[in-house]
């Protein structure tokens, strides 16, 4: 199973973990273990991790982890924005924050699920100011980013058309080298790139393209992103974005002079980027690396890294190489990051980015690859215009896995029977149930105990509901895996991380606290929610003990007889009641735990 493709359990909300340490699809692993050229280097860096002395990233192994501030006395300034024709933003483009936050924990009356919560990505970023394109293509172009959301993740890529009410182009008609030559296919730019190298660098990638003939040039793009890739105790981001164009000519101009033109005003943008001082905010820092040649690679080509942080949201870093080939250019991106599974969503807590010279060798080496494939299109149709493909799009998403169904089992497991006292305590007279699912390397097993009818007296009925669910991990040869345990509650602790403390409609989460001598690691937090047809408060525990990860919540609510069970006099169970309750059978469950760990 490729990272990041990881199925959603049917019990819990968490997202389930990418396995064992060691995922099938880590870049450049060693015999030992250890990822050398990784673009983390040393494999899995916890967020302490410290940056070059004086905080200077691109000379650390890391962007500095998010809570941690470079000295920017000792940055090389980059520059502002650049105008609409100029620098790109970065890979991964905006896109809308998360959808509406997951259905409180451990609502029990239905099976709680939700999409993965999406790790933040960048904006465009303020890039070195660029001498302004020569007055052929600055009226022409403008860049529209297109963000393409999917369940697992979101993809992006860029799209170049006219702007409206541009000033008129020059008189001079557009030409090419083979103006009276019929047009050629358009160049395979995604089949360009070998398929285990995209995996490598980007696995699970959902894949979009492009192409668009504009006055001056023909343009095709493609692009691999995956956002939220699964590596141990961390999420991680990749995204590779491709942009070739067929330059014509103009007049006098050959389209391969137009395309020497257009490299070299890239070339001096990259440099004056390079020493410009950049105007930031007190809590932006930026540094731009100098250009570096990258010789072998077309008729010209170079390489510069980006590395940027912006207030408490966004930390990030990118490589982009710029390459001419005949009268095509090329411009690559490479970005990748990632954040522990137990960061706050939606900040750079954590953050760890790329560092320069991984993307330096990571982008240069695609431009290579992107070089080739144009040259090899360039000898098949030798004077030829490209063709922009009459399908102007088209986007490729990896198959999403299977979402395993619950099955009812004929018994009681052992463990789950040896806390029935003390679940009948919280929930009498209750109805049992228990379900188990197969996840891949996750075994999930759950246990409830529900009463929907309890009298409350005075003409008051309440609802109880105590669940227990236990995911127990096992590596591919069958021996318990504590990291993809490790794995799977840092994920859920993130999540409660960010919303603890906050509201959204109907919708109230607790504070998050830590439980102490409980298991490896234990949190709790109360939720309130009036959403749905029940409206219920719950009391929440989560605890890792070695490869088992335990959740139990005891939830309910208390109405007049007569009245449905989202009625807004439905008065929910206090904390007070609901959190000791969880805490009561989180402990008898794991004295019942030590004497049947597996279950039965």
């Amino acid at each position: 199973m490729n990272p990041g493709s990881e199925y959603e359990p049917p019990t819990t909300p968490y997202q389930a973990p990418g396995g064992p340490s060691e995922p099938p699809n880590t870049p450049y692993r060693t015999p030992g273990g250890q990822a050398p050229h990784s673009p983390y280097p040393g494999g899995q860096q916890h967020s302490g991790g410290q940056p070059h002395s004086g905080g200077q990233p691109p000379h650390s192994p890391y962007g500095a982890p998010g809570g941690q501030s470079p000295d920017a006395a000792q940055q090389t300034p980059g520059g502002p924005y650049p105008p609409s024709g100029g620098q790109y933003p970065p890979p991964g483009g905006q896109y809308p924050p998360p959808g509406a936050p997951y259905p409180p924990p451990g609502r029990p009356y239905d099976a709680p699920g939700m999409a993965p919560t999406l790790p933040p990505t960048m904006p465009p970023t303020p890039g070195p100011p660029r001498r302004p394109r020569p007055a052929w293509i600055m009226p022409t172009l403008a860049a529209a980013l297109v963000v393409l959301v999917a369940a697992g993740g979101v993809g992006a890529y860029f799209l170049y058309g006219k702007v409206t009410g541009a000033s008129a182009p020059p008189t001079a008609a557009p030409s090419s080298p083979a103006a009276t030559a019929s047009a050629a296919a358009a160049p395979d730019v995604c089949a360009m790139l070998p398929a285990d190298e995209a995996d490598r660098l980007v696995p699970g990638a959902t894949v979009a393209k492009r192409s668009r003939e504009g006055d001056y040039t023909v343009d095709f793009t493609c692009n691999w992103i995956n956002q939220r890739i699964s590596y141990g105790e961390f999420w991680r981001s990749r995204e590779i974005d491709v942009r070739i164009e067929q330059h014509k000519g103009e007049g006098a101009k050959t389209g391969r002079a137009m395309a020497q033109n257009s490299y070299e005003v890239e070339y001096r943008g990259g440099k004056y980027g390079a020493t410009a001082t950049p105007s930031l905010d007190p809590d932006e820092k930026q540094y731009i690396s100098p250009v570096k040649d990258v010789p072998g690679v077309g008729d010209d080509a170079f390489a510069q890294y980006t590395w940027r942080r912006d207030g408490k949201l966004l930390w990030y870093a990118f490589g982009t190489a710029h390459a001419r080939v005949g009268d095509m250019t090329i411009e690559v991106k490479f970005q990748a990051g990632q954040q522990r599974k137990d960061s706050q969503v939606l900040s750079n807590e954590s953050t760890q980015a790329v560092t320069e010279e991984n993307a330096i060798r990571e982008v240069s080496g695609l431009a290579g690859h992107f070089a080739k494939g144009v040259a090899a299109w360039q000898a098949r149709n030798p004077g030829v215009l490209a063709q922009a493909e009459k399908s102007a799009e088209a986007t490729v998403s990896p198959s999403a896995a299977p979402t395993p169904s619950p099955s009812v089992l004929a018994a009681f497991p052992a463990d789950c029977g040896a806390v029935t006292e003390t679940a009948t305590r919280l929930v009498p007279e209750p109805t049992t149930r228990a379900r188990g699912t197969q996840a891949g390397a996750d075994s999930q097993t759950e246990c409830r105990w529900l009463n929907l009818d309890v009298p409350g007296g005075d003409g008051e009925k309440k609802i109880r509901s105590a669940l227990i669910t236990v995911h127990r991990f096992t590596n591919r040869a069958g021996a318990v895996d504590e990291t993809a345990a490790r794995s799977y509650y840092a994920s859920g602790y993130g999540r409660a991380k960010t919303t603890a403390g906050s509201a959204l409609g109907n919708i109230k989460w607790g504070p998050l606290g830590e439980v102490e001598g409980m298991g490896d690691q234990a949190y709790q937090q109360y939720v309130q929610t009036r959403n749905g047809d029940v409206a219920a408060a719950s009391g929440s525990v989560v605890i890792r003990e070695g490869a088992v990860v335990v959740r139990v919540d005891f939830s309910g609510h208390q109405r007049p007889e007569g009245e449905e069970t989202n009625s807004p006099k439905v008065e929910l169970m206090p904390e007070k009641e609901a959190m000791p309750g969880a805490l009561g059978l989180a402990k008898a469950y794991l004295q019942a735990l030590a004497a049947h760990p597996a279950g039965d």
